[in-house]
């Protein structure tokens, strides 16, 4: 089969020829269809992402959408023909979905939603996912609550945007110049964060009161600002980019509470795929109702472009989830 190798840090992919995989007790064969570029698939590349504990020369791609194109023992969840989706790879020592076939884990699968086309369905999973866990695992977001997701128009926030407004809370979100317009259009409050002191929006969103639930996808000060903005006693707040150096201070003298999230962590230990299974179903379902709709970036990518969708990604200029098209590639 063919497949994109990354041969060294640092260096765009290759196209070699491989040998294609036999799924084991578990797995199921997908023939991939599309294949979602995430930040984190450039910052593999480049070598500047140790926590995915890469090793050249390996098959890069977290995200899929395809084709059941067989089935190992002891699967039966899926039957040759289904049409799945799922966070699958491109991290460990688990092939990713730049190639034309994966055996993938079942447990990380679910059926692709009807609604969604292929290059639809493989822009989901991660960003799903990791709202999914932040929102619902950790923090319970429910009905009456005001929720603030900072970076709403980004990849993961744009999701989550959805994701909080399915569980019928009221739903602000931080952006500047177009990405309001993109928020508002979700059916979020837009803040503009390069315009607005954060306790002026706190008192505007709030009342002064602070968010009953903070998702952070943008880590830094950013992080910083949610501990002093969240709601006292029963706060919460969810980062999916906690790895600085932060006081926990203003969190504490609110008596509010914290909480990670590592989408990455059942790809990489084999614990609790499962879920990630079922949160997509989850997600599926919310397809189905039109409560989520991924934004697509208009750009036409194929294995044989992968280094200019990736540059599109790291520019900043890809105007939302960049998709490979595995299955036209030539």
């Amino acid at each position: 089969m063919l497949a994109a190798v990354l041969e060294a840090f640092g260096s765009d992919l290759v196209l070699r020829n491989v040998a294609r995989p036999v799924p084991s007790r578990g797995e199921v064969l997908v023939r991939i269809e599309a294949s979602g570029v995430n930040p984190l698939d450039t910052k593999i590349k480049a070598g500047s992402a140790a926590h995915a504990r890469v090793s050249p020369p390996f098959v890069l791609g977290i995200d899929l959408a395809g084709v059941v194109a067989g089935i190992g023992p002891g699967v039966t969840r899926f039957g040759v023909g289904d049409e799945v989706f799922g966070m699958t790879g491109g991290v460990g020592d688990l092939q990713g979905s730049l190639a034309e076939y994966s055996a993938v884990d079942s447990d990380l699968l679910a059926v692709k939603p009807a609604q969604l086309t292929m290059a639809a369905a493989a822009a989901l999973p991660l960003a799903v996912i990791t709202a999914w866990e932040g929102l619902v695992d950790r923090a319970n977001v429910h009905d009456g609550q005001r929720v603030l997701v900072h970076g709403g128009a980004g990849g993961v926030g744009h999701i989550a945007v959805q994701v909080a407004l399915a569980r019928g809370a009221a739903v602000f979100a931080t952006g500047t110049g177009g990405s309001l317009d993109i928020i508002r259009q979700l059916g979020a409050e837009p803040i503009d964060y390069q315009r607005t002191p954060v306790a002026d929006y706190v008192a505007a969103a709030t009342g002064g009161d602070g968010f009953d639930v903070i998702f952070d996808t943008v880590g830094g000060s950013t992080l910083d600002a949610s501990f002093e903005s969240v709601r006292p006693y029963t706060g919460h707040v969810v980062s999916v980019l906690g790895w600085g150096t932060h006081s926990l201070a203003q969190l504490s003298f609110r008596g509010a509470t914290y909480s990670g999230v590592f989408t990455l962590l059942p790809i990489l230990t084999g614990k609790g795929r499962d879920h990630h299974g079922e949160i997509l179903a989850e997600a599926a379902a919310l397809v189905g109702t039109g409560q989520l709709t991924p934004i697509l970036d208009p750009g036409v990518y194929g294995l044989d472009s992968i280094a200019e969708a990736h540059r599109a990604v790291e520019s900043g200029t890809a105007r939302g989830k960049v998709v490979i098209n595995v299955a036209q590639h030539l």
